[in-house]
């Protein structure tokens, strides 16, 4: 409650997913119906006013209705991907700080190969491999974003193993997953915490970046990145066709970053106070 840019995040993350979770009761319109008067008489989109808040799109259909039913589909894929991306990078790095030897060379060398890769070209090649879907999306975004969790995993499962209370755990005949789950798992949670809020950021960014580029979710299922692509070419006759879903993005990465961000803070006691 001290940190007033984390509240704010917190409240704009909330504001996100409650709009998220009732979108159909908010929701003025459907989101793919093109509605007879939401044209100009020259074809044109209608810009914010009292019927369409937000204006519409260069099919007549209402633009906050649709920013409503994307918010389900931004969160969902950040969520997922971001779920299923700690999941691979803890479960190589534990393993890779546990086990080491040849066993942690290959993890670690293959997670190096991973990391020299662009993540958005690697995205887009295997976007452009797989029928885009929301599934597959989100499985393509945990698959080039796991590698940062790994590589933080790694050098602190490393740290915990060498320290006395795994050495007395191991003298006392303790097996090795009794160690990884009671001892070595219990310590990596805050960090998987705060990696997994601010990953969230990326995540939403890189699968409106995906969508934008026409290899992600695909029409007619609304999702930030792609109301963007589809309303680019009216972006000087109609601005609010992007500023304002462009806003929307920006602002719930920020607000996870603002969150993350303090949640470091909170639990790495090196950083109390400063916040």
């Amino acid at each position: 409650m001290r940190r007033k840019a984390a509240m704010f995040g917190a409240g704009v993350i909330a504001l996100v997913v409650l709009g998220a979770i009732f979108a159909s009761q908010l929701a003025q319109f459907p989101p793919d119906q093109q509605n007879f008067d939401g044209l100009t008489l020259e074809g044109a989109p209608m810009p914010p006013s009292a019927t369409y808040w937000f204006g519409t799109d260069l099919l007549g259909r209402d633009l906050f209705s649709r920013l409503l039913y994307g918010a389900q589909t931004s969160l969902i894929i950040g969520v997922v991907a971001n779920g299923l991306s700690i999941l691979i990078g803890t479960a190589v790095g534990v393993t890779a700080g546990w086990r080491r030897g040849w066993v942690g060379a290959v993890l670690m060398r293959f997670t190096d190969l991973m990391m020299a890769f662009p993540a958005l070209l690697l995205a887009i090649c295997l976007a452009a491999i797989f029928q885009p879907s929301l599934w597959i999306v989100a499985l393509v975004i945990a698959l080039v974003n796991w590698v940062q969790t790994a590589r933080i995993i790694y050098t602190q499962t490393i740290s915990l193993a060498e320290r006395d209370f795994i050495a007395a755990e191991r003298t006392l005949g303790a097996s090795d997953w009794r160690i990884l789950r009671h001892h070595i798992l219990p310590h990596l949670l805050p960090t998987l915490l705060v990696w997994g809020t601010l990953g969230i950021s990326i995540t939403v960014l890189l699968e409106a970046t995906l969508s934008f580029l026409g290899v992600g979710v695909q029409p007619p299922t609304p999702s930030w990145g792609n109301i963007i692509f589809e309303n680019q070419t009216y972006f000087q006759s109609a601005p609010w066709l992007v500023f304002i879903p462009g806003a929307a993005i920006l602002l719930l990465a920020l607000a996870f970053n603002l969150v993350g961000d303090a949640l470091r803070e909170e639990m790495d006691p090196t950083q109390k106070g400063r916040g």
